[in-house]
């Protein structure tokens, strides 16, 4: 794909001696949300992570043209916002100052002296995930799914142009885990490009533009949803059956039955 925002070929890791990614080459630009499913063990996490050059890697990353292993920490920090697993915060601040540390990229560096720009993009970052109403909170006395919108939120004002998400709607109530896929959708239309991991394939098939189904390691599928969970990719990977039909001009494909 010329004048790809996100280029990877050949991308391998290997962990305690066992390769746990395999020859995965992916391309993608921007306005683009990409779900990434699979199994457990399935190696989601780690290609995520491989992505933001968290983990060493064979093969070829290119962000913008640029090789990943050319950037320097702080670039990378600026081209890719990471929200990972767990979201643990070990120190009692405000809800507002944690996301104000999505800013740190950008120059912020006291969450008391932000820049115009910066209050905007904290500000916007807020609402987008509905925790306005937090700000004064201590983010250690939230519940699990507030703190996950937290950290979402943080990771939104970094306003990278793209966002690498894992899981992000794990713990969260139904509602919650629509708004965060409906937020992550606008995300992408209005021009990032948005790799989320989710092992929910329902959200995954109603918001995203691309699924890529990993399974051992290995990219074996790839496509519109439709595409990348056939009925054989269904049953072949996850050992299930779908249910599809449309609902409200949306396509719906939900696991049904084992198989």
């Amino acid at each position: 794909m010329n004048g790809a925002l996100l280029r990877v070929e050949g991308l391998g890791v290997t962990l305690s001696g066992r390769a746990v990614l395999k020859d995965v080459s992916l391309s993608f630009s921007s306005r683009h949300l990409v779900a990434l499913v699979g199994p457990n063990g399935a190696g989601k996490t780690t290609l995520l992570r491989a992505l933001a050059g968290l983990v060493q890697s064979t093969g070829t990353v290119e962000v913008g043209g640029d090789p990943l292993s050319s950037l320097p920490l702080r670039e990378r920090a600026r081209r890719f916002g990471y929200l990972p697993q767990g979201h643990v915060v070990h120190w009692p601040l405000q809800v507002r100052d944690i996301v104000t540390l999505g800013r740190y990229p950008r120059g912020a560096t006291d969450p008391a002296r932000l820049s115009p720009e910066d209050e905007i993009a904290v500000t916007r970052a807020m609402q987008a995930t509905d925790i306005t109403t937090l700000a004064a909170r201590r983010v250690t006395e939230l519940s699990g799914g507030e703190r996950s919108r937290v950290a979402l939120a943080r990771v939104l004002a970094v306003e990278a142009p793209i966002l690498l998400a894992d899981e992000p709607t794990a713990s969260l109530d139904p509602r919650f885990q629509i708004d965060v896929m409906k937020n992550l959708r606008s995300t992408a239309d209005g021009g990032v490009l948005v790799i989320v991991v989710t092992h929910d394939l329902a959200l995954a098939a109603r918001f995203a533009d691309t699924i890529l189904v990993l399974s051992n390691g290995r990219l074996v599928a790839q496509g519109t949803p439709e595409q990348a969970l056939s009925e054989a990719v269904m049953a072949d990977v996850f050992k299930v059956t779908a249910y599809r039909a449309d609902y409200q001009r949306e396509r719906v494909i939900v696991p049904w039955t084992g198989v």
